[in-house]
């Protein structure tokens, strides 16, 4: 199956693309997409591999669903596109960096393409979900293509930083090789979590000091 995805990602994933549980899971985002409102919009699908080839990968950050509000999501977990108002969660992660690293500048806006293009790959357990119908697209084959690019980092990549907020992305972090890999593990950064140990985590500094400590440079977030 031809799935438009950046080259080096288009070949470490191959075998999935061609598995029957991926072609029932195209065969139905395609059907939501042409009798539904369904974000992102389709060619941002795979945005987050797209802007984050699998040779400059350093940091995972993984989220589940994308936004479900019309204009939001874009293909990166957690971020909206310029001139978007900027949502709770991601406000909180600013709130966590502002006070993890001062120096670091306030965000101009929420667009966290500049942090996938030093290698922060920012991915959703579900790439698709249907206009404010929040996990609608869960359990029908992205959480099994997901899992499956995890496992191949974890597999084929050594000293990526995994970062896991809540517990529906540390539970998908269970397949992740901690031997080999720094995995960071906090509350969700949405405000009915934040305060329960989100807040005061630093997982900017610790991502930066692992990876300066295994010779790669540090996140300019």
């Amino acid at each position: 199956m031809s799935v438009k995805i950046e080259e080096s990602w288009r070949r470490a994933l191959a075998p999935e693309f061609e598995k029957p549980y991926f072609q029932h899971l195209i065969a139905f985002v395609k059907g939501e997409y042409a009798t539904a409102a369904v974000y992102p919009p389709g060619p941002q699908i795979f945005h987050a591999f797209d802007a984050c080839p699998f040779s400059k990968l350093k940091v995972v950050i993984l989220g589940q669903d994308p936004y479900h509000g019309p204009g939001q999501a874009h293909g990166l977990s957690f971020s909206v596109a310029e001139g978007v108002r900027t949502p709770p969660s991601l406000q909180n992660i600013f709130k966590e960096l502002q006070a993890d690293l001062p120096a670091t500048p306030p965000a101009a806006n929420g667009n966290l393409d500049r942090w996938a293009e030093q290698g922060v790959l920012l991915l959703n357990a579900t790439l698709t979900v249907r206009a404010k119908e929040p996990a609608s697209h869960q359990k029908k084959g992205w959480e099994q293509f997901t899992d499956a690019v995890i496992q191949h980092i974890s597999d084929e990549k050594e000293h990526v930083v995994f970062i896991l907020w809540g517990a529906s992305a540390q539970k998908k972090g269970e397949i992740i090789d901690a031997h080999k890999h720094l995995v960071l593990k906090a509350a969700h950064p949405s405000p009915y979590a934040a305060d329960r140990g989100f807040f005061g985590s630093r997982p900017f500094s610790q991502t930066n000091d692992y990876l300066q400590q295994h010779g790669e440079q540090p996140i300019h977030w």
